[in-house]
């Protein structure tokens, strides 16, 4: 029988599974405001996390062929390196406030970068700087839950084509999530509620993530970049708004 709040689930499976799917991150900026409605937060937060790796590994085939490894695996290896100094932050910085200094600045990056005349390009550091990006990200993911957000502002800057832009930050997410899930299987938080909750999201992430990858199939690289930019925005004012809303 189909309730309300297996509709919810459904619903907020296949719009975060669409996003996901389109733009290689997003999951959680569509789908656990909706997920919310029915579920605790708690539970909501792993659930985003599993349906997460389960859409981007579904879609990262379509980038796999832009994917530098030489570049994207020294980035993943700092990412994993940081999550744990970012765990031992939390204990000592106040994430509310942090998330407000982190929405803020997304917002601003991302409306700069959509109407500010012109783009930015940073093209030194090399390697070194990438690996360095990801080191912070880890960071975040570990302190706040962000770890995709400074590799998908540092792909931004670069200046990339759509798909090795995507490349990047879609396999550093989809390495930290999925250690995230490791994670939370240590420590007993894939409870069998969780798992019951997962089986019902599979159907709406399944088919957003196909429709979202075919549609990312028919954008150009401006049209991304565009699309990118609003999502990181739209990151970014969720992030001010649960802020201050506490």
């Amino acid at each position: 029988m189909l309730t309300t709040a297996v509709l919810v689930v459904v619903g907020g499976a296949f719009a975060g599974g669409f996003v996901s799917g389109l733009a290689g991150f997003g999951t959680a900026l569509m789908a656990l405001g909706i997920w919310l409605h029915v579920l605790d937060p708690a539970t909501a937060a792993v659930l985003v996390v599993i349906c997460s790796v389960v859409a981007q590994s579904l879609t990262i085939r379509t980038v796999w062929h832009a994917i530098d490894r030489a570049r994207v695996g020294p980035m993943i290896a700092a990412g994993l390196l940081g999550v744990p100094i970012g765990s031992w932050l939390l204990l000592r910085v106040d994430p509310n406030a942090f998330r407000l200094c982190m929405g803020v600045l997304l917002a601003a990056f991302s409306g700069f970068m959509l109407f500010g005349g012109r783009q930015m390009h940073i093209a030194q550091g090399g390697r070194w700087a990438d690996t360095a990006v990801g080191f912070a990200g880890g960071i975040l993911g570990g302190l706040a839950g962000l770890s995709g957000a400074l590799p998908t502002v540092w792909a931004a800057l670069r200046g990339w084509g759509k798909d090795e832009r995507r490349g990047v930050f879609q396999a550093f997410n989809l390495a930290i999530l999925t250690a995230a899930v490791l994670v939370y299987a240590v420590s007993g938080r894939l409870t069998g509620e969780v798992g019951r909750l997962v089986l019902i999201a599979l159907p709406g992430t399944f088919v957003g993530a196909w429709l979202g990858a075919s549609t990312y199939q028919r954008l150009s690289d401006q049209r991304f970049h565009e699309v990118v930019l609003v999502l990181l925005g739209m990151s970014g004012v969720s992030l001010i708004w649960t802020s201050v809303s506490r």
